[in-house]
């Protein structure tokens, strides 16, 4: 619409002054306009097709003598036409190949951050992420979900750093969990093959070996029956989701994956989940953000206003802790966010109770 507008106000000026044909011109601009708002070869084409066809007219009312500015004029238009269309043909394959680069790196992210079931072994899953790299969808944050033999196990940690350079420390840690959580028959042989697998991803990087690197890592296992145990390495502590919402004490967490020495003696913290409750898991980028004034998120408010719909929804609660950081940032995140959500289901503690009640009734 700019380069029609742009013909049709010098069309009119041409016709309106005295001196009208000193404007026409200025035609030659409308490839250059047409062009630069991103459109393709074949509107450049016809806006100066347009522009020449208004300067012909301009060109058959005056005399040979008179013409010399207009001629002058139109070969200015085909030569910005021409640069033109050869801009708009090399953008044209440009952004088709940018599209297939997007779609490449979307498909790598979604290999690497893969989505998670809605429902697994009796628990509900949301999760929702944030990356501070804008385009990206992963960054240094993680989460995982598994149905196991030795029950659900469900991993989100947080590697040094932010973004894109995180993501091969990412990529590490998530493929040594997804073996060994099937593996390994309890939490800590889980963290061993993490930190081992953290361990070797550092000594075969190129990067300086000096650099110090790690990742906190929340590790838990969850039973049908809501009996839970859970491994913490400097992560922020989960909260217990409820009437009554608050940050689930499990005592003092280890060191980071990176910087364990002896985690032999190390035991898993326990509890129970009683139906229609859940956990919440997060990494620090969701405490840690901050507005435009400095003020760090209320996540315990945020948390309790998000519970207190009954019954407990996990996408309701992932989704309403999103909008409320994007909110509280305006948009604009200084680290990566993740945010899991395992709610259990009331049904397996209903259906057993339910067959009692119809067994009874057949007795009598």
């Amino acid at each position: 619409m700019a380069p029609v507008g742009w013909i049709a106000v010098l069309g009119g000026l041409a016709w309106w002054l005295p001196d009208g044909g000193d404007v026409v011109a200025g035609l030659a601009v409308a490839p250059a306009v047409t062009c630069a708002v991103g459109a393709r070869r074949r509107w450049v084409l016809g806006s100066g097709l347009l522009a020449l066809g208004m300067l012909g007219g301009e060109l058959a009312d005056g005399s040979p003598i008179d013409n010399g500015p207009l001629l002058g004029a139109a070969g200015t238009m085909l030569a910005v036409m021409t640069a033109g269309m050869c801009t708009a043909g090399r953008r044209s394959r440009m952004a088709a190949e940018l599209d297939r680069t997007r779609e490449i790196a979307l498909a790598a992210q979604q290999v690497l951050l893969r989505p998670l079931p809605d429902r697994i072994g009796g628990w509900t899953v949301a999760s929702t992420y944030l990356s501070a790299s804008r385009g990206a969808h992963v960054g240094g944050d993680f989460y995982e979900v598994l149905a196991t033999p030795f029950g659900v196990r469900a991993l989100i940690g947080d590697a040094r750093g932010h973004g894109l350079p995180a993501i091969g420390m990412v990529a590490a840690l998530l493929g040594s969990f997804r073996e060994a959580a099937h593996q390994e028959p309890d939490l800590i042989g889980v963290l061993h093959r993490l930190d081992g697998a953290l361990h070797r991803h550092l000594r075969d990087r190129a990067d300086d070996p000096a650099t110090e690197e790690f990742a906190t890592v929340q590790l838990l296992q969850l039973g049908e029956d809501g009996e839970f145990q859970a491994v913490n390495c400097g992560h922020p502590q989960p909260y217990l989701l409820g009437l009554c919402s608050y940050p689930l004490p499990l005592g003092d967490p280890l060191p980071p994956l990176g910087l364990l020495e002896d985690s032999g003696a190390a035991v898993p913290a326990g509890g129970r989940i009683a139906t229609g409750e859940g956990l919440l898991l997060y990494t620090d980028g969701i405490q840690d953000a901050r507005d435009r004034t400095g003020r760090f998120f209320p996540l315990p408010d945020i948390v309790i206003r998000a519970t207190a719909p009954s019954p407990l929804s996990g996408p309701a609660v992932a989704a309403g802790l999103r909008t409320a950081v994007q909110r509280h940032t305006g948009g604009r995140l200084a680290d990566d966010m993740a945010v899991l959500v395992l709610v259990r289901e009331a049904a397996l503690e209903a259906a057993p109770r339910a067959a009692e009640l119809c067994s009874g009734a057949s007795g009598r």
